[in-house]
């Protein structure tokens, strides 16, 4: 039986066919030079990444993002820092320059990339509106992070990147501006 993994920022999370998730502790070795996806799809990764964001946005009544070429840039050479180094961590504030980030690895092209924004967005369930970071059911705003960057008000523009190396896909998003600011109202 084949088993999909997927990896969020916020927490390792194994994915079972039974939809059921498990915290993930693998050390994979032999990490192969990483490559930038190439998709197949008629619609570019770029304009399904943008749409993914913006139709949870619109469901929400929130302005759309733009497309950054040069977010997209940044988070590409994340990606690839990830990917060759067999890393998992969001990059340090100084490589951020001050940008948002969310970060996702699964199985090599076992997710579009709707599924993948779909993770960010699944956060969801555990969302109440608020002030950051009093904005987790539980308490946790950890378990929100991703999502509330993805709808926050005040962020305009996003550049994403996927980027493959030895069966594992990693995605990057850059948001700015930043948001999940201590204080402020997410929308």
């Amino acid at each position: 039986m084949h088993k999909t993994f997927a990896l969020l920022a916020a927490a390792a999370v194994l994915i079972a066919p039974t939809g059921q998730a498990r915290v993930l502790r693998e050390n994979r070795v032999g990490f192969q030079p990483a490559t930038v996806i190439l998709q197949a799809d008629p619609a570019p990764i770029a304009q399904r990444l943008l749409a993914a964001h913006n139709r949870e946005r619109a469901a929400l009544g929130l302005p759309p993002l733009t497309w950054s070429a040069s977010l997209a840039d940044e988070a590409r050479q994340w990606s690839q820092v990830l990917a060759s180094k067999n890393e998992f961590a969001h990059a340090p504030d100084a490589v951020r320059h001050e940008h948002g980030e969310n970060l996702f690895m699964g199985t090599a092209g076992a997710y579009a990339p709707e599924a993948m924004i779909g993770d960010f967005i699944s956060e969801k369930a555990d969302f109440r509106p608020g002030r950051f970071p009093d904005v987790a059911r539980d308490g946790e705003w950890e378990n929100v992070g991703h999502y509330t960057q993805l709808i926050w008000r005040g962020t305009t523009e996003v550049g994403c990147a996927v980027v493959s190396a030895k069966g594992w896909d990693y995605l990057t998003c850059r948001y700015a501006p930043a948001g999940n600011v201590i204080g402020e109202a997410v929308f």
